[in-house]
């Protein structure tokens, strides 16, 4: 049965979308099967995927909102190497219409039930926001992928994150884990990165990703070409980065995976 990972941090540009996108394409690269959902109305990952969102005949909120199945809505993408489900801006609907349902925080949950088996990983690229879709994305994951930057602010969003994630293992989803924070855009050059990283591992410890995320060019321009940054320039920083969280990402699970046998 899958394992599903939500990609979430109410904090807007610390780099959801390029670690869904680059996560799902470099889990893929090591043979797992690999399902990205798109859950964020923006349509960022859509684009960031090849895919037009302004030309989609059936996206994610249908699904949710009006039943469709999911042969009818997942692309299955042969240049990135995995399957979607993709999104653009009618989801904001399903915002408002999730709020009136007696459903409404587990609809994702029981879309995701019924396909979990047919892959490896299922990767959920949520909005930058606590609303009702990042909800139903806790709810519906098993673990949380925490991207940051090593900023002023960065660890105050953390906190209000951590918050929100207590409360859903509380009342709903007991078994949410927080699967890592990835520390994004990093330089560590600067002063104020050194400093909140320190925080970081005295706070949480081995929760932190060794891995890190540099600024990097061809990281930036891959989304504007519609690939991940393995299928842009493989040999760059970005994507040696990318493929370096999988391996970790993976060996995480492995060791778990023993703990639990042995």
């Amino acid at each position: 049965m899958g394992k599903v990972l939500a990609i979430a941090n109410q904090k807007g540009g610390v780099g959801k979308t390029t670690t869904s996108v680059n996560l799902a394409a470099s889990l893929s690269v090591t043979r797992k099967r690999v399902l990205l959902i798109d859950f964020d109305p923006q349509g960022n990952a859509t684009m960031g995927s090849g895919l037009d969102k302004s030309e989609l005949a059936l996206s994610v909120y249908d699904m949710l909102s009006h039943g469709a199945k999911f042969e009818e809505v997942v692309q299955t993408l042969e240049e990135a190497d995995y399957d979607m489900l993709p999104a653009n801006g009618d989801l904001v609907a399903s915002e408002v219409e999730l709020m009136e349902g007696e459903d409404r925080e587990t609809r994702l949950r029981g879309i995701i039930a019924g396909i979990r088996d047919r892959y490896d990983y299922i990767v959920i690229d949520c909005p930058p926001s606590l609303n009702m879709l990042t909800i139903n994305a806790l709810v519906a994951a098993d673990g949380v992928v925490i991207p940051m930057q090593c900023e002023y602010y960065a660890l105050e969003g953390l906190s209000a994150l951590m918050d929100t994630i207590g409360a859903i293992k509380e009342r709903i989803n007991p078994d949410l884990a927080i699967e890592g924070i990835l520390r994004t855009m990093y330089d560590p050059r600067n002063k104020l990165t050194s400093e909140v990283n320190g925080q970081l591992f005295s706070y949480f410890g081995d929760v932190v990703y060794r891995t890190v995320v540099p600024r990097n060019i061809r990281l930036a321009e891959a989304p504007s070409f519609g690939k991940p940054v393995l299928k842009y320039d493989k040999q760059s920083r970005g994507a040696i980065a990318y493929l370096a969280l999988a391996g970790e990402l993976l060996r995480r699970h492995d060791e778990a995976q023993s703990r639990l046998s042995g």
